[in-house]
């Protein structure tokens, strides 16, 4: 605590009249572009990873970057914490984009893959129930990329396995029918920094460099 409060106060005296004017400007409204999913993991900053300032981006964070899928009504299956999070962006702040990010090395897929149930965590074991057809995927159908070790290659399923929960709700159909929202994988590799998008024509996570990064805007912007 003592490094979180001696951080309040140096981003007050020495960050915040770079910041003063944006935030008077956010006072009353937001319009991030997008809604970033992510894991809860302390090492995956999503605001730092993407150049972004306040205002900029939507995050929802949770064990695992976890969707719980909705029903044929919309109403989720799980937590509503997520549901309500993807109706706000979709329908409130009309966002334009929803990123589903996982990462290397995570602790929820680890528990996953492990045989044995975490005593003492009850709602843990029910939450993780939301990546079980990651891990029957990687079992039946095998990894993407078989290089990397199971808990990362269950980390990359996993993301796509989210991107289909989030199909299923009735507004995200409709607003990627009508091309009004875009559904996007992503892929942080801790120990190098980059990150990767999934490309459904080579079945691959793909580090985003400069020329990737190129592609994938003209796709969004066709």
């Amino acid at each position: 605590m003592r490094k979180l409060i001696s951080g309040i106060v140096e981003f007050r005296e020495l960050q915040l009249p770079k910041y003063a004017e944006r935030f008077r400007g956010l006072a009353l409204t937001q319009s991030p572009d997008a809604l970033f999913v992510t894991c809860s993991d302390s090492r995956v900053v999503p605001d730092l990873l993407v150049s972004t300032h306040p205002g900029e981006l939507f995050t929802m964070r949770n064990v695992g970057n976890l969707v719980p899928p909705a029903t044929a009504e919309g109403i989720s299956v799980g937590d509503v914490s997520e549901a309500s999070a993807i109706e706000y962006a979709v329908l409130v702040l009309k966002v334009a984009n929803i990123v589903v990010c996982g990462h290397s090395e995570c602790g929820a897929m680890k528990a996953v893959l492990a045989t044995e149930a975490r005593p003492g965590a009850p709602n843990l074991q029910k939450w993780l129930h939301h990546a079980s057809t990651a891990a029957f995927r990687l079992e039946h159908e095998g990894a993407l990329d078989a290089s990397l070790k199971p808990h990362d290659q269950l980390s990359q399923l996993n993301v796509l396995v989210q991107l289909g929960h989030l199909m299923s709700y009735p507004i995200v159909r409709t607003q990627v029918a009508a091309g009004a929202l875009h559904l996007s994988g992503w892929w942080f590799d801790i120990a190098t920094g980059d990150m990767y998008s999934y490309e459904p024509t080579s079945r691959l996570f793909e580090v985003i460099d400069r020329q990737v990064a190129e592609r994938l805007i003209a796709r969004l912007e066709a």
